[in-house]
C-alpha cells in the first residue's frame, strides 16, 4: 500500500494525467470528468487512453500526455478549445468529403502528418469522430425535411445493390423543381436489406424511407427504377396504394436492348471476344505495354492506354473498341515483334478491323443517349420520345457493308419498337407519363412524333388535369376563407340564418348556380390557357425548358404547376444507383462497416454539397 502511494506521488509529479484523476483505492482511480473508475497498476497508460477515448476535446485542451514529453518534463503547448474543435471538424469534412475511412484517424501516417502540421492538436479517438459524425447525421436530416416540407411533389429513384460483403442496399433519391425552376437532387437513404427481396417488401421500405423524412404520400409523383421484376411489382403496388406513377430506367432498357442484340450475332461476338483478348495481352504483359507506348510515340500518337470492358455494360464494349480503332496501327506495330507474342498472333484480321469500325458507327448513337439520359441536373424524361424516335432513324439511315452489322441494325432497331412501343401509345384512362412531360416540354409541346388523334388525347387529358389542379386551389381558398368566416360575430350569423329561413330557400338555388357559373368560368379559363400554350410554335431543341417556364409562370399558372411535377422526373433511375457505383463506402477495406455507418456517410457525402 504505502509502495503504491510513492509510486502515484511520482508519477503526479511527472504526469499532467492526474489532473484529471484521483487514486480511489490503492489500485482504482477515478476520472473526474465522467467518474469512470478504472483499474490501476502503477501505470498511467490507461488513464490516457481513457481520456484520448471518452474526453478528446479536453485532451486537445491540455498539456500533451505524450509519454516522452512528459517524462523529461517539457510539456507540449496545448490548443485552445476552440482550435481543436475547428481541426476536428475539418478532419471529419475531410473523411466525409473524400468518402474516407473513419479507421483513417487512426493510422500512423495520418496522425504524423496532423502533428506535423500543428503538434498542439491531438487527434481525438475513432469512437469521438463516430459521435459527431451521427450528430452530423441528425442535423442534416432535419435541415433536409424542412427543404422537402416546401416542395410541391417529388419523385423517387431507386435501386438494389450488393456490397463486397455480400449484404443487399436499397438506395433511394429524391428529385423535385424549386421556386427558381433549378433541379434538385438529394439522398434519402441506403438501407440495407436482411430479407427477401419481395415486391411488397421493397413497396414497404419505401414507404418507410418517405414516412422517415415527412413526406406526405401524396406528395411523391413517381418512383424510378429499373427492370428487376420484384422492383416493377413494387412500383406497381406504389401506383395502386398512392398513384405513384411508375417509370422504367431507360437507360436500363437501352442496356438489354444492345445486350441482347449484341449476343444474337457469331461474327459479332468473336469479333468482341478477340478484341478482348487483345485488350487482356497488353493489360497483363509488361513488355507488350511498354512496345505500345514505343510505337504510340514514334508515330506521334498520344500515349493512351486500351480500355478493358465490363460484359455487364455494352457501352464499356464500345469504349473499348472505339479506342482499339484509335490506337490500331501502334497496336498492330506493337503485335509483329515476335518478343512480344511469342507463342501465337493477336492481332485482329481485317473484316474484324472493318466488323469494329461499323459497330462503333452504330453504337455511337446509343452512347450519346445513354449519357443524356443518365444526367441530373437538366430535364430527361420529356426528351425521351423524341430521342428513341431520331435513335431508330440515326440507325436506319446508316448504310453499312458488313452483312452481320446489317443484321445487327435491323435486330437493334426491332428491339428497340418492342421495348418502347408503350413509349407512343396513349389512352386517357392510364395516361402516359413520358407523353404528358413531353406535351409539358415547351421544346416537344407539339408532340410531332405522335398521330394527330393522339396528340388531341394528350391534350384533352393535360387539360381536364389542369382543370382539376385549379378546383383543388379553389378548395384550398374556400376553406380557408370559411376558417376566416368562423371569426365573425354569433349575432350577425344568427341573424343571417333567420333572413334565410323567413326568405325561404331561394338562396340554395342561387347558391348553386353560382357554382355552376364559376365552374364554367374555370373550364373556360383553363381551355384558354391550354390552348394558347399549345398554340405557340415550340422553342429550340437545344435550349433548356426550366428558364422558360421561370419566365413564362405568370402566363400559365395552372400548367406550370404540372410541368413542375412532370419535368422533375429523371428518365433513369442512374442517380441512386450512383450511390454505390464505385463501391466508395463498403469497400474491401470496409467490407465490416456496419449498415447505419453505410447510411451516414453516404447521406453526409451526397447532401453536404446540396444542403
Amino acid at each position: 500500500m504505502a509502495d503504491t502511494q510513492e509510486t502515484v506521488r511520482k508519477k503526479q509529479k511527472m504526469s499532467k494525467v492526474w489532473d484529471h484523476f484521483r487514486l480511489k483505492q490503492y489500485n482504482i482511480v477515478q476520472c473526474d470528468h465522467c467518474h469512470a473508475e478504472l483499474a490501476f497498476h502503477s501505470s498511467t497508460s490507461t488513464m490516457i487512453s481513457h481520456l484520448n477515448r471518452k474526453h478528446p476535446v479536453v485532451v486537445s485542451s491540455s498539456t500533451s500526455f505524450d509519454d516522452t514529453s512528459t517524462s523529461l518534463g517539457r510539456p507540449v503547448p496545448s490548443c485552445s478549445v476552440k482550435e481543436a474543435a475547428l481541426l476536428t471538424e475539418s478532419i471529419l469534412d475531410m473523411l466525409v468529403t473524400d468518402m474516407r475511412p473513419l479507421s483513417m484517424v487512426e493510422d500512423k501516417g495520418f496522425r504524423k502528418m496532423i502533428s506535423t502540421f500543428n503538434p498542439k492538436y491531438i487527434i481525438p479517438s475513432i469512437t469521438y469522430f463516430t459521435n459527431i459524425m451521427e450528430k452530423r447525421h441528425q442535423e442534416m436530416t432535419e435541415k433536409l425535411k424542412n427543404v422537402l416540407q416546401d416542395t410541391e411533389c417529388v419523385v423517387l429513384t431507386t435501386d438494389i445493390w450488393t456490397s463486397v460483403a455480400t449484404e443487399a442496399y436499397l438506395g433511394v433519391t429524391c428529385h423535385f423543381l424549386g421556386e427558381d425552376w433549378e433541379m434538385k437532387s438529394l439522398y434519402l437513404t441506403t438501407m440495407r436489406l436482411e430479407e427477401r427481396h419481395m415486391a411488397v417488401d421493397i413497396a414497404d421500405w419505401l414507404e418507410e424511407t418517405v414516412a422517415k423524412f415527412h413526406i406526405p404520400l401524396l406528395k411523391v409523383k413517381a418512383v424510378v427504377h429499373d427492370n428487376e421484376a420484384n422492383v416493377v411489382g413494387a412500383a406497381g403496388i406504389l401506383e395502386e396504394r398512392h398513384g405513384w406513377a411508375t417509370v422504367i430506367c431507360s437507360g436500363h432498357t437501352l442496356n438489354l436492348v444492345v445486350q441482347s442484340t449484341l449476343k444474337n450475332k457469331e461474327s459479332i461476338t468473336n469479333c468482341v471476344d478477340s478484341a478482348r483478348c487483345l485488350v487482356e495481352h497488353f493489360k497483363r504483359s509488361e513488355l507488350a505495354c511498354t512496345k505500345l507506348k514505343e510505337k504510340q510515340q514514334q508515330m506521334g500518337m498520344p500515349p493512351l492506354m486500351l480500355i478493358q470492358d465490363v460484359s455487364s455494360r455494352w457501352n464499356s464494349t464500345y469504349h473499348m473498341l472505339s479506342r482499339l480503332l484509335g490506337q490500331r496501327w501502334p497496336v498492330t506495330a506493337a503485335l509483329s515483334d515476335p518478343a512480344v507474342t511469342k507463342r501465337h498472333y493477336l492481332d485482329l484480321d481485317p473484316e474484324q478491323w472493318n466488323l469494329s469500325e461499323e459497330l462503333t458507327q452504330i453504337l455511337g448513337p446509343f452512347e450519346g443517349a445513354t449519357e443524356f439520359l443518365s444526367g441530373e441536373q437538366f430535364v430527361t424524361l420529356s426528351a425521351l420520345p423524341q430521342l428513341v424516335h431520331n435513335l431508330k432513324k440515326s440507325i436506319l439511315s446508316s448504310a453499312f457493308k458488313t452483312a452481320s452489322v446489317r443484321a445487327f441494325q435491323a435486330q437493334v432497331t426491332e428491339q428497340i419498337t418492342e421495348r418502347w412501343q408503350k413509349l407512343f401509345l396513349f389512352q386517357p384512362e392510364a395516361p402516359n407519363t413520358v407523353l404528358l412531360a413531353a406535351a409539358l416540354d415547351p421544346r416537344f409541346r407539339k408532340l410531332k412524333f405522335l398521330p394527330a388523334e393522339d396528340v388531341f388525347k394528350v391534350q384533352c387529358t393535360i387539360q381536364s388535369m389542369a382543370l382539376a389542379v385549379k378546383k383543388e386551389a379553389r378548395q384550398l381558398n374556400q376553406s380557408r376563407g370559411e376558417a376566416t368566416a368562423k371569426t365573425k360575430d354569433r349575432l350577425g350569423t344568427k341573424y343571417g340564418s333567420l333572413l334565410k329561413s323567413i326568405l325561404g330557400s331561394s338562396s340554395d338555388s342561387s347558391s348553386s348556380e353560382e357554382e355552376e357559373d364559376e365552374d364554367e368560368q374555370l373550364s373556360q379559363a383553363v381551355q384558354k390557357e391550354v390552348l394558347q400554350y399549345f398554340g405557340e410554335q415550340p422553342i429550340s431543341k437545344k435550349e433548356n425548358p426550366l428558364p422558360w417556364w421561370r419566365s413564362n409562370a405568370l402566363r400559365y399558372p395552372t400548367l406550370a404547376k404540372l410541368a413542375k411535377s412532370f419535368l422533375a422526373i429523371p428518365a433513369t433511375s442512374t442517380p441512386s444507383e450512383r450511390l454505390f457505383s464505385a463501391g466508395n463506402i463498403a469497400s474491401k477495406r470496409r467490407a465490416s462497416l456496419g449498415f447505419e455507418q453505410v447510411d451516414m456517410l453516404t447521406f453526409l457525402h451526397c447532401n453536404h454539397m446540396l444542403l
